[in-house]
């Protein structure tokens, strides 16, 4: 618990930024950054368990691409969240704040073959696409330029990720079906 006794911005206020964007335009993107942010460490935890988790013939190749996808994942949450805070707003934390503002559902604790759980990783790949493509519409609609660009720039990195877990679950593979029955 923090022992601080003044707090220096409450979480959901958006203060006046010096980027000239008006509050209530700030309060908006603010929202939909936190949304995306949200839903980006959920993607973030899920790639991780995979990398950690993965086994069979295609191991090292998928091992390595979670743990870079991951990464990837990591690097667009500091983007999302720094740009929300360069906009006067608080960048959600948090495992339960996170929670409750994500709007994708993460899977569950248990370990699955690699192929349900790239499967279960492209869905909420396909829901960040959506919501990044949404909230590129919206920043350019209220005239913030910049933070269309930075959200444009992230969804070309998880379209990527996410096309590369299409190539991973193709039937094509090394792994006869006699040796994926054992």
């Amino acid at each position: 618990m923090s022992t601080q006794k003044t707090v220096l911005r409450e979480f959901g206020t958006v203060e006046e930024n010096e980027l000239r964007l008006d509050e209530e335009k700030s309060e908006q993107i603010i929202d939909a950054l936190n949304t995306d942010l949200a839903a980006t460490y959920v993607l973030y935890h899920q790639l991780k368990k995979h990398h950690w988790n993965v086994a069979g013939a295609e191991f090292r190749d998928i091992h390595l691409f979670l743990g870079d996808a991951a990464e990837n994942a990591e690097e667009a949450a500091d983007e999302l969240a720094e740009r929300a805070q360069a906009l006067g707003g608080t960048p959600v934390a948090g495992g339960k704040a996170l929670e409750e503002h994500a709007p994708v559902e993460p899977e569950d604790e248990d370990i699955y073959d690699i192929r349900t759980s790239l499967g279960n990783d492209l869905d909420v790949y396909g829901d960040i696409i959506e919501s990044l493509r949404d909230h590129v519409e919206l920043a350019t609609n209220l005239g913030d330029h910049a933070t269309a660009e930075i959200l444009r720039q992230i969804l070309v990195e998880v379209e990527e990720d996410a096309h590369h877990i299409e190539h991973y679950l193709e039937d094509d593979t090394l792994v006869t079906d006699a040796a994926m029955q054992r």
